[in-house]
């Protein structure tokens, strides 16, 4: 598989050279530890990347990713379409070029608390999250679909890692906390439960993709599509040997087991090949602009 990857890359790269606009630098890619950029992260490892002169940036939150973007310190960024959203404002030119997943199940709100006694009680409920970034409307969400009193929130900004670390050691206290796979995992084991997620209840689409500026995809076509072909076979490459697969990636998801990898996989659907008339009708209703996806 390696090999076929690496000769289908090497046919690229000899096209891009005759094209007559040749790229003028690195391209930089910036993504969190979400497990939709897993194929990122394993081309980066099997060396993929440095062929076609991109360099992958890993960064702790959607946050710090936005920030790096508008800061001129990446040139594509991995987010959703929370964030496009909110920097098109800025960047009217900003554009998806790639989708990568659905999330089904791993955006999640975890509490110390059932949703009842959330409901129940009148009391603040402190709730962490990355404020500007998807987070905020999944926490949205939970609050319009149980009723729950907005002014009774004390939102705390915090990124993932922060989050992470949190322990269940108050629990006289009502904490919900908005997180994703992998960093779920860490909070169950600090006596945090999932109450809700993207697979049940939550009636919003989170979706993962890659964005950049409409300039800079003229600029690197050629490197873009060379992208994309490594990530579509990086993807074949996990349903044919997963376990390879893991083993490459596992520098970005440390502590994280096999098995837990797998259940994983389970709350995200792949969308980097063809997106059915549903989805494509619903997100083209929220103008999530679809046409120069490669």
């Amino acid at each position: 598989m390696k090999a076929g990857l690496a000769l289908g890359v090497l046919f690229l790269l000899l096209i891009s050279s005759c094209q007559p606009n040749i790229h003028d630098h690195t391209l930089r890619v910036s993504v969190t530890n979400w497990i939709g950029y897993t194929p990122l992260f394993y081309a980066k490892e099997k060396g993929l990347l440095d062929p076609i002169d991109i360099k992958l940036i890993n960064v702790v939150s959607l946050n710090e990713n936005v920030h790096l973007y508008k800061a001129g310190n990446s040139d594509a960024f991995g987010g959703t379409q929370y964030e496009h959203s909110v920097l098109t404002s800025k960047i009217p030119d900003l554009v998806p070029i790639m989708l990568f997943d659905l999330s089904n199940g791993g955006d999640m709100i975890m509490s110390n608390q059932s949703i009842s006694a959330l409901q129940s009680s009148t009391r603040q409920i402190d709730a962490y999250l990355e404020m500007d970034s998807i987070n905020i409307i999944v926490l949205n969400d939970f609050i319009r679909k149980f009723n729950i009193d907005e002014s009774r929130i004390n939102y705390i900004d915090r990124d993932q890692n922060d989050i992470s670390a949190m322990q269940n050691n108050s629990p006289n206290k009502l904490v919900i906390i908005v997180t994703y796979m992998p960093y779920d995992i860490q909070l169950k084991n600090n006596g945090f439960k999932e109450i809700i997620s993207t697979k049940n209840e939550l009636d919003l689409v989170v979706l993962g993709a890659v964005f950049t500026q409409k300039e800079e995809l003229d600029a690197h076509r050629e490197q873009f599509i060379a992208l994309k072909t490594i990530v579509d076979q990086a993807i074949l490459s996990l349903h044919t040997n997963p376990k390879e697969y893991y083993d490459t990636i596992t520098p970005y998801f440390v502590g994280v087991s096999y098995e837990e990898f797998l259940k994983g996989l389970d709350n995200i659907v792949w969308i980097h090949k063809d997106l059915d008339h549903a989805l494509k009708t619903r997100l083209q209703g929220a103008s999530f602009p679809l046409i120069d996806l490669l």
